[in-house]
């Protein structure tokens, strides 16, 4: 690959670039070469997109314009993108690593989130309360929270960011979006596309940075919700500190899902989605079936023939079409994918294939882990009880339903799970048991925009996508009015 020119970002504060001599250096990590450098966000740029958020809330051009003409502004986004998906992908590939065909599809798919909360704009309505005095109205209006804060991670940054973004909008609210370090430049080039379709400028802000920057963004009184992905210790800091102000939250955080296969499971189905649930993405979302319970029946078949397949996975250049696994986003997942496989070997853990970096001729620096697949692992045992983020299956057998469960329920998560099973019965009762937001059965990994998604346990608060998500931006109003002319006594109480 030849060496790529290193662009330099600035933050995206009320419709302008703004820079900063403070910087940080993102890494392609299919070459491990430089990328971008970004304006590094302190206090001091917070503060400044919140400001420029707040006049923007308050200012006549967002407010003035109907639930209507909101919807379609968004709509008019949601064309941009699409028409701009190809780059957009093409950033997120170089930026990421994950596979150009997933990443351009991501981009095509995300205007079906803006069309869907668009068209729910309009729909935000009130009540009117039956209350017992017949000369009082009592209504309730839904209104925007104000300024929400999203801060999203690496692995599909643009997906992830408007599954929070599009319902903030809906409900009337402005936004501060702080991106990945990792992935920073999709979420600017796709806020710069909304102002070029006329969304007023401060309605949508972007400020790149670390950790400090992610913090200066949580601590800010005018921020009124903070919409958090990312892993569970990220998440439990972010909702304790916005706790200490009584700022809302949405936390989507991390997972350890349990992919259960039957003895009655059509197998062939069955290791396709224990394949893509793992494998897909090298293991880098959140709802990686990472631990397969596989019926002692199955289980020697079962892993062999995934070993075989995993043999098989060609691993490079992820904007290269014959590529079926690109690199892992950071050297420090890297690292952390050997430790997590060191310290599961210490433990007890065979093995099967994989197990450490990948040789890519060509690409010497790149990020590249092989698909592994693990044995003889201890259910207790820290690999199956932690997030590896990875590309890092561990098969583990089991003998009936109550056993799995048990195991499937067994970790302090809760995000995900994939049931396999041609009986009917089973497999509902199953889904119905299992400690998880989501459940699919003979099938994983499907997601869409009016379906909820979300967290049991430590894997997240609230929930994303469907209805139920654009409740969490709004707050409720109730609207007293005396309609009689009637003078009260007011030392004399009336039921």
């Amino acid at each position: 690959m030849s060496t790529h020119e290193v662009t330099e970002y600035g933050h995206w504060i009320g419709g302008q670039s703004v820079q900063s001599d403070a910087r940080f250096t993102s890494y392609n990590p299919t070459t491990g070469e430089p990328w971008a450098t970004f304006a590094n966000g302190d206090r001091a740029a917070v503060a400044q997109a919140a400001s420029a958020a707040k006049q923007a809330f308050e200012g006549k051009a967002w407010r003035a314009l109907s639930p209507t003409r909101r919807g379609r502004l968004m709509m008019l986004w949601a064309d941009a993108i699409k028409q701009n998906a190809q780059k957009i992908g093409q950033l997120e590939t170089s930026q990421n690593g994950k596979l150009l065909n997933e990443m351009v599809l991501q981009a095509r798919i995300v205007p079906d989130w803006l069309y869907y909360y668009a068209g729910l704009a309009d729909k935000i309505e009130g009540r009117v309360i039956p209350v017992e005095r017949s000369s009082v109205l009592n209504y309730t209006r839904r209104e925007p929270l104000g300024i929400i804060g999203v801060i999203m991670p690496w692995n599909s940054p643009l997906f992830l960011t408007m599954m929070a973004v599009a319902p903030a909008l809906a409900a009337g609210n402005c936004v501060v979006i702080k991106p990945s370090e990792v992935t920073s430049a999709s979420i600017i080039e796709a806020v710069r596309l909304a102002e070029e379709v006329g969304f007023p400028p401060g309605v949508l802000n972007v400020v790149t940075g670390e950790r400090a920057t992610a913090e200066a963004l949580i601590d800010h009184p005018d921020i009124a919700k903070i919409s958090f992905t990312g892993g569970v210790e990220a998440g439990r800091s972010v909702g304790v500190r916005a706790a200490q102000r009584f700022a809302h939250v949405t936390l989507e955080l991390g997972g350890k899902s349990a992919n259960i296969v039957f003895d009655d499971a059509d197998v062939e189905q069955a290791k396709a989605g224990l394949l893509a649930g793992i494998f897909a993405a090298a293991g880098q979302t959140c709802v990686a079936g990472s631990r397969a319970f596989v019926h002692r029946s199955l289980h020697d078949r079962v892993l062999n023939e995934l070993a075989e397949r995993a043999r098989g996975i060609r691993i490079g250049n992820p904007l290269e079409a014959a590529t079926q696994m690109g690199p892992v986003a950071t050297q420090t997942q890297l690292e952390k994918n050997e430790y997590m496989v060191r310290r599961a070997l210490e433990e007890g853990a065979s093995v099967v294939h994989g197990g450490c970096r990948a040789e890519v001729p060509g690409l010497p620096g790149g990020y590249f882990y092989t698909p592994t697949i693990l044995t003889d692992v201890k259910p207790h045992s820290f690999i199956a009880q932690n997030e590896v983020f990875g590309p890092v299956l561990s098969v583990i057998p089991f003998d009936d339903e109550e056993e799995v469960i048990a195991l499937a329920n067994g970790t302090g998560f809760g995000l995900a799970a994939g049931v396999w099973s041609l009986n009917i019965r089973r497999a509902h009762r199953v889904a119905h048991r299992l400690e998880a937001g989501t459940v699919w059965v003979n099938m994983y990994r499907a997601m869409t925009f009016n379906s909820p998604f979300g967290g049991y346990k430590a894997s997240g608060i609230g929930r994303q996508n469907g209805i139920e998500a654009i409740d969490a931006y709004l707050q409720t109003k109730s609207v007293w009015c005396e309609l009689s002319e009637e003078i009260q006594d007011p030392f004399v109480m009336r039921s």
